[in-house]
């Protein structure tokens, strides 16, 4: 062979050579792997919260034989998702307590590549694959699902209204709350926070209107009477409302027959004004001294004096460091001082003195504090006070 030939046979050796190594080196190599991703959802639409999802390219087996590949576990929004799954076409199965609930065949995965497969099991397909018993079950639970929707939803809109309705009578705005609130006691007539808050747009309503014609001179009319009457009405159908509710609540009791009372005070009725008040007191006895405050001061408003010395003395029972009591009851024994003929000097009678000057000892800076001082003085009673100038009380 001549040198050419020899040079000829040694470069297509090597050349054989490198091409047998590049093939063996791409042999060797392994494709990418792929991941998934989805949610499965169940016969009435919720997301399947418990279970997994499982893969498998072992179709001939029976299905407690079956191996498989990959295991995703479902989290509490019925989504999975998982990596590291080899390219190639798989059973994708899913199961609930070790039982199989839906399936996807011929699912194809390419290297690399991250594929949602999601699960819709109110498909028209599983729909039609179950027993009529399951059927009959799927459609009562969708009955009910829908009844307690459509519950929460209504719920949902009166606590809309309510909470409107708060804000608009806590900025003046009357009418727009008595609307929202007529159309929530329309629709929920059983429920007493309602009827509350209707009231006391009502209430409110009618204080600005006695406001109005009290700075225009002129009298409480029929027609702001009737407003009363109206805010009245609202806070009785509460508390009945309430006490025939399944679970009465004693606050919104409380709430009814308070404001009844400062309904009924301002329409000029004093005996069921101080009746609304016993009740909220009997309602919620935490909150009693402030039930009897009131009941107090609607008396003595009335000029009822020994009604609502009575009263006085309920709220400081229920609550000792209710000043203004202590105040109720002292102007209301303090008409009833005598003079004394033989020193021409007033004699406060039992327990006047000791109340105003209980008054001055729980709040002797109080709004009342110099009236007080200035009685005491003018009847030649000692204005008795722990307080000191810089001492914090």
């Amino acid at each position: 062979m001549n040198r050419n030939g020899r040079t000829w046979s040694i470069g297509l050796g090597a050349c054989l050579a490198l091409i047998l190594a590049l093939a063996s080196q791409t042999g060797l190599a392994q494709p990418a792997p792929a991941s998934v991703h989805g949610k499965v959802t169940n016969a009435v639409g919720g997301p399947v919260t418990a279970g997994e999802v499982r893969f498998t390219q072992d179709r001939s087996s029976e299905e407690k034989n079956r191996k498989f590949l990959y295991t995703f576990p479902l989290d509490a929004t019925g989504s999975y998702k998982g990596s590291g799954i080899a390219p190639g076409s798989y059973l994708v199965v899913v199961f609930q307590a070790d039982k199989s609930v839906d399936f996807q065949d011929n699912v194809n995965f390419a290297a690399g590549e991250d594929r949602m497969v999601d699960f819709d099991m109110t498909r028209k397909e599983y729909i039609d694959k179950m027993s009529p018993e399951e059927k009959k079950q799927l459609e009562e639970y969708k009955k009910k699902n829908s009844e307690v929707t459509a519950a929460n939803q209504k719920i949902a809109n009166l606590n809309a209204l309510l909470t409107q309705a708060r804000t608009d009578t806590k900025a003046g705005n009357y009418d727009a709350a008595i609307t929202a609130m007529q159309q929530a006691t329309t629709q929920k007539p059983d429920e007493g926070i309602l009827w509350v808050a209707l009231g006391d747009a009502q209430l409110g309503s009618a204080d600005a209107a006695a406001k109005a014609a009290k700075a225009a001179g002129k009298p409480v009319d029929a027609t702001i009477q009737t407003k009363y009457a109206d805010a009245a009405a609202s806070y009785k159908k509460a508390a009945d409302a309430n006490a025939v509710s399944k679970k009465p609540n004693p606050e919104t009791a409380a709430a009814a027959y308070n404001q009844l009372g400062q309904a009924l005070a301002k329409s000029g009725d004093g005996k069921g004004a101080s009746d609304a008040y016993e009740q909220a007191a009997k309602a919620a006895p935490a909150n009693a001294g402030m039930y009897f405050y009131n009941e107090a001061a609607t008396l003595y408003n009335a000029g009822k004096l020994d009604e609502a010395a009575a009263a006085a003395d309920k709220a400081i029972a229920a609550d000792p460091k209710r000043a203004d009591a202590y105040y109720i009851k002292a102007q209301s024994l303090i008409p009833k001082a005598t003079v004394d003929p033989k020193t021409q000097k007033i004699v406060a009678p039992p327990g006047c003195v000791e109340a105003y000057q209980e008054y001055l000892e729980l709040v002797p800076e109080g709004p009342r504090s110099d009236e007080v001082k200035g009685i005491l003085a003018g009847i030649g009673a000692e204005v008795k006070s722990s307080y000191k100038a810089g001492k914090k009380k």
